[in-house]
């Protein structure tokens, strides 16, 4: 039985149904109550406790855990560990009282803990980060160039720890049109066996990462770096941070680059403003489609990196 058919939304605080471009992406729904309830439960934590002390990041998961009668934990982590599945869009009814700023973070700090842990991200110094999106940009990676589409690509593959999972919560957004989330399924990936069979594939790659990240060294493994226990391939790959040393190297991270690019597959997934996109890092690869361009345009976006704990 799917999870969409058990949930009673009358006692849950919650709905999950399919999104409509794919059956993978599920859509869960916080009910306006629920949110309400939330806040309440809440409300003693500002956004620096929950900085500065670590353990509370558990407390207020488990306060949206207890509003929805103690089921969003488990149902987050079975679609997010469920590698037919991987991903959700987490969106909220009604409208939160106070600064709706403070309580997106304290929601999206709910979700990754009640599906993991936060890693540190060395780019705003916290657990967190929060970065703009504007009409002129001139920093080092495409994470900020609105008129440019940034690839397909997985997290976290220029630092040592695990990036299991990734949270990207849309905070505000002004003359937008454009820039939906892109979206690719390692096992939708057409040209998937040909890349994970190849030799290369199991080849160490040297990563790095410009000085905006603020993460100093390099890292190396391959680009199908493990198999999950069904002996599924997981992937780490970004196109821009990878430092190929030789022709091999090079030709096959550059033609696996374009066949992402041209996958019929991508999905193209708008995410309103408060909501919060989350997929398993190594099974999704994610992207953004480019902005049409506006002197006013700006998005503000919320980024939280993990590993399941």
């Amino acid at each position: 039985m799917s999870l969409a058919a058990i949930v009673d939304e009358s006692s849950t605080g919650f709905t999950v149904q399919s999104h409509p471009t794919s059956k993978r992406l599920q859509v869960i729904t916080l009910q306006a109550s629920a949110l309400q309830a939330f806040q309440m439960a809440t409300q003693a934590w500002d956004v620096q406790a929950v900085e500065y002390k670590p353990f509370l990041r558990f407390a207020v998961a488990d306060a949206l855990n207890q509003v929805c009668d103690g089921q969003l934990g488990e149902c987050l982590i079975g679609i997010i560990k469920d590698r037919e599945q991987g991903a959700f869009l987490f969106e909220y009814q009604g409208a939160p009282s106070g600064d709706v700023a403070d309580f997106n973070v304290l929601l999206s700090t709910a979700i990754s803990h009640l599906i993991g842990v936060a890693n540190f991200d060395s780019m705003h110094g916290k657990y967190y980060a929060r970065f703009t999106v504007r009409n002129v940009d001139n920093s080092d990676s495409y994470l900020r160039q609105a008129h440019r589409r940034m690839e397909l690509h997985n997290d976290g593959t220029y630092v040592n720890e695990r990036t299991d999972f990734v949270l990207m919560m849309k905070m505000k957004e002004k003359n937008m049109e454009g820039g939906n989330s892109l979206m690719l399924h390692v096992d939708d990936w057409q040209e998937l066996d040909a890349f994970y069979n190849d030799p290369m594939a199991k080849q160490d790659i040297q990563w790095g990462s410009p000085p905006s990240k603020q993460v100093a060294g390099k890292v190396f493994h391959p680009v199908f770096f493990e198999e999950n226990e069904n002996g599924k391939p997981n992937m780490l790959f970004i196109d821009q941070f990878a430092e190929p040393q030789n022709m091999q190297q090079g030709l096959y991270l550059h033609k696996m680059g374009e066949s992402l690019e041209n996958e019929e597959n991508c999905l193209s997934v708008p995410v309103p403003v408060g909501a919060m996109l989350v997929m398993h890092n190594h099974c999704w690869l994610h992207g953004r489609d480019k902005f049409i361009a506006h002197d006013g345009l700006e998005r503000e976006l919320l980024r939280q990196r993990g590993h399941f704990s």
